[in-house]
């Protein structure tokens, strides 16, 4: 029954002695909650890309919303394929051995929590890489970045995805019901084997490199933003420059708030032996914190726009008790002007426009 190499019986092993006990009610009410949220937030996101793409089809905006639309999809059918076979196992009492006889549904829970995890992930630090080299290197962005680069690249993210998420099933193991048997995942009881534990530490590995990636191209491009905002004089700039930062700040908090307590405990347990009680409730509560970050993801790429920053920038100054920077000049697209800002403030051209009002006065 503990064979993990057995592809009828091997996730059943963990049915005899489950030592984690959820809420049936408490447990249903979150996995509704979670899909439907995450449908029609992604939903929404999805109709304001499509519109976007619509008004705006210059080459700069065209890589964005692309790697965008990308990261919203995945997390719109991760919602909705991984949160309708959760209400359906809670809707059959988590009763695995009757609908579950030869692993085929484990097998496709556990596929679909890989890939679903860890493709936002990938797209995420995707984005990060093309945000950065459009504001440090904008000519190199414009020239090479096109949208056929792009398509390419999201198609390399889904297959590597892929790849990962079928790795256990092309070496003939099995994916396992987990001791709270509500969900399919790697084996994370009594971890013996070595590969059980590779696949653990791959997957920890990967999203942890995912992050630090983002991190890393996300404060390079803070810094670079906040370089040509102390430069630049232009008040519009200024703006944009504030709604970039606010931007990168939070998809990094984010996503590492979300993710990072899911990963550290896959590579703790793919490290250690045994596993406790605390442990199965930690899973369940990083499992879904990271769930809220595919909920969060379409409010911080595409929601968080001019209009929630220019209230918020106006409510702090007022409560700072200064004065109010007049902010009626923002634009549509937040994205196209601060690389627009960022590449005419980056290029020789824009000293020689800046030195020709200084000419004429001197005149």
């Amino acid at each position: 029954m503990n064979s993990s190499k057995s592809p009828g019986l091997a996730g059943f092993g963990v049915l005899r002695n489950t030592t984690c006990h959820t809420e049936k009610k408490i447990s249903v009410f979150f996995s509704i909650i979670f899909m439907t949220v995450g449908i029609l937030s992604n939903s929404l996101a999805i109709a304001i890309l499509m519109k976007a793409y619509q008004r705006f089809r210059q080459k700069s905006k065209a890589s964005f919303l692309l790697l965008a639309s990308g990261l919203v999809v995945t997390d719109l059918f991760g919602h909705l394929i991984n949160g309708a076979i959760a209400v359906f196992v809670y809707a059959s009492d988590k009763d695995w051995i009757r609908f579950n006889q030869y692993n085929i549904l484990c097998s496709v829970f556990g596929i679909c929590m890989v890939f679903f995890g860890l493709c936002p992930l990938f797209l995420g630090s995707v984005m990060a890489v093309e945000r950065c080299i459009g504001v440090t290197k904008p000519i190199f962005h414009s020239t090479k970045m096109t949208s056929r680069h792009v398509k390419m690249m999201l198609t390399m993210v889904c297959l590597f995805a892929v790849l990962i998420a079928l790795l256990p099933i092309l070496r003939f193991r099995a994916y396992q019901i987990q001791a709270s048997r509500t969900w399919c995942f790697y084996k994370t009881e009594h971890v013996e084997d070595w590969e059980d534990r590779f696949y653990l530490l791959l997957f920890s590995c990967l999203g942890l490199l995912a992050l630090a990636i983002s991190f890393l191209c996300n404060a390079v491009t803070g810094i670079t933003l906040l370089r040509v905002k102390l430069k630049s004089q232009q008040r519009q700039g200024r703006s944009h420059h504030f709604e970039m930062i606010i931007q990168l700040l939070a998809i990094m908090c984010v996503s590492c708030i979300c993710w990072s307590p899911f990963l550290v405990t896959m590579a703790r347990i793919g490290i250690s032996e045994s596993r406790s009680k605390e442990t199965c409730e930690t899973i369940l509560f990083a499992l879904r914190m990271a769930t809220w970050n595919q909920i969060l993801d379409p409010w911080v790429y595409i929601l968080l726009r001019k209009a929630v920053l220019r209230n918020l920038y106006r409510i702090t100054r007022g409560c700072c008790g200064e004065h109010i920077v007049n902010l009626h000049m923002w634009e549509l697209s937040s994205i196209k002007n601060s690389l627009k800002v960022a590449a005419i403030s980056e290029s020789p051209s824009s000293k020689q426009i800046n030195l020709r009002p200084l000419s004429s006065m001197g005149q």
